[in-house]
């Protein structure tokens, strides 16, 4: 069984920086991809970002990419999403989610285990 628990949601002001964080128990990151999605009121849950434990690559949606930075460590079985520049757009519960196989994917039907999601609110 795999459970992801994120956490570092808030309210920030726009311009402003947030770090999520999600803490994975069992064999998470080794050998599969981590996403994040996130998911506005009224809107479908959309790709954000993802890395893949094998390469270590990364991949981003088109408007988060210069701003949010995806990472992993291996060690602590936590992802990472470093978010700059906040945009109220931006606001959203964002949940981490994990695919078993090390290619990444934007569709969010290729994941299995999802966290609980966190919100993030960018308002001044």
């Amino acid at each position: 069984q795999v459970q992801l628990v994120e956490s570092g949601g808030g309210l920030v002001q726009p311009g402003g920086s947030l770090r999520l964080s999600c803490a994975a128990s069992g064999r998470t990151f080794n050998s599969n991809t981590m996403g994040w999605f996130r998911q506005a009121p009224g809107k479908e849950r959309e790709f954000v970002a993802a890395i893949s434990s094998g390469s270590g690559s990364t991949s981003y949606a088109d408007s988060v990419k210069g701003r949010f930075t995806i990472s992993g460590d291996n060690a602590k079985n936590t992802v990472y999403l470093e978010m700059n520049s906040l945009k109220p757009e931006d606001t959203a519960v964002y949940y981490c989610a994990r695919r078993n196989n090390r290619r990444v994917s934007y569709s969010l039907y290729e994941y299995d285990y999802w966290g609980q999601g966190t919100q993030v609110t960018v308002s001044s």
